[in-house]
């Protein structure tokens, strides 16, 4: 049953006049169109490129933690180590393995329509082509610690994982053309306010240890100390550069060595460094005979290794990247083939 007209609907209708009579399409004149009305425009979502997030997925290994967010503050471009890997690039088709680092670097910031110079944590990939896995170990050492450790990766909660582009992801890893695999930790951050101090200060130290078959600096001459008093002395000491008078000397005039103990700092050092002349004799043996030990593919494989290391390009929104490159990668690698 149909409602009953109010008085006033119905003495508005007897008008010809009503509230709904408003929202009715106005009579349009000849050759005029009904204006659109404005949408809001929307937003632009821009399609990731194929290994957009590979350089996120190598870890920076030997960066503080509290440094490593440090590292996404900027939008980051690594299109050069993308155009390696994709099809025509000089990677394309190896097996490869990544992993991460930082180099502090002092660069202009923009901040507004202001520069100003800030220290800014640079994420550094070195790639490293070989179809075996360069190592599974890593190196712990610094010049705070008098001992260096070699320490298997898992040990630190690091491994090689196979890495797929975006555009593979529901592909088996056995079927793509290049295999690359990155370096990850499993280290839970929330969880470091539960370990030691040491322990989290390894993560700190850590870097990719590699044994060259033949290394290029074979010839080391130097031993870190850390000599223990109030204020402990750390330094560096080359055996052949160094003449022991002349250093203490500089120690003491600087006030760095108190006088009454040069000569017990004498005994330390000349025990530190008998201490490192045994450790590189030993290792230099350990890899002799690893190598004369050495599976035939693997040594082959070894022989023919390839680093590379790539900074990343400008980016609109990244700091002016102008600057010092190096092929240095760290004590383990040594010297990149190629870097960018």
């Amino acid at each position: 049953m149909a409602r009953p007209r109010s008085k006033k609907r119905t003495a508005a209708a007897a008008d010809g006049s009503t509230d709904t009579a408003a929202a009715a399409p106005a009579t349009l004149r000849p050759g005029k169109r009904a204006r659109a009305t404005p949408r809001p425009e929307a937003e632009y979502s821009r399609e990731k490129r194929n290994l957009e997030d590979l350089w996120l997925s190598a870890f920076p290994i030997g960066t503080e933690w509290e440094h490593i967010d440090k590292i996404e503050e900027f939008n980051w471009n690594f299109q050069n180590i993308e155009k390696a890997l994709e099809e025509g690039g000089e990677l394309y088709g190896k097996t490869v393995y990544l992993f991460g680092s930082t180099e502090p670097q002092l660069l202009n910031v923009a901040k507004g329509e202001q520069k100003s110079e800030k220290m800014v944590f640079v994420p550094i990939v070195v790639a490293v082509d070989c179809p075996y896995p360069p190592s599974d170990k890593v190196g712990i050492i610094s010049v705070q610690r008098e001992n260096e450790e070699i320490v298997p990766m898992k040990a630190m909660k690091m491994d090689w994982v196979p890495y797929v582009p975006l555009e593979d992801r529901l592909s088996r890893i056995e079927s793509l053309e290049t295999k690359i695999f990155t370096l990850c930790c499993t280290q839970r951050r929330s969880a470091l306010k539960h370990l030691k101090t040491e322990r989290v200060k390894k993560f700190d130290y850590c870097m990719p240890y590699y044994m060259p078959l033949s290394p290029e600096d074979d010839h080391d001459t130097t031993v870190d100390i850390i000599y223990p008093l109030e204020h402990p002395i750390v330094q560096s000491f080359d055996w052949e550069m160094d003449n022991y008078k002349d250093f203490i000397d500089d120690l003491v005039e600087g006030e760095v060595l108190p006088e009454d103990e040069k000569e017990n700092f004498k005994k330390f050092l000349k025990e530190k460094v008998k201490e490192r002349k045994t450790e590189l004799r030993q290792a230099k043996e350990a890899r002799k005979e690893a190598i004369d030990n050495m599976d035939p593919k693997l040594k082959n494989a070894f022989e023919n290794i390839q680093f590379y290391k790539f900074y990343p390009v400008n980016a609109l929104d990244a700091p002016d990247l102008r600057i010092q490159k190096k092929n240095y990668i760290n004590r383990y690698y040594g010297k990149a083939h190629k870097w960018m």
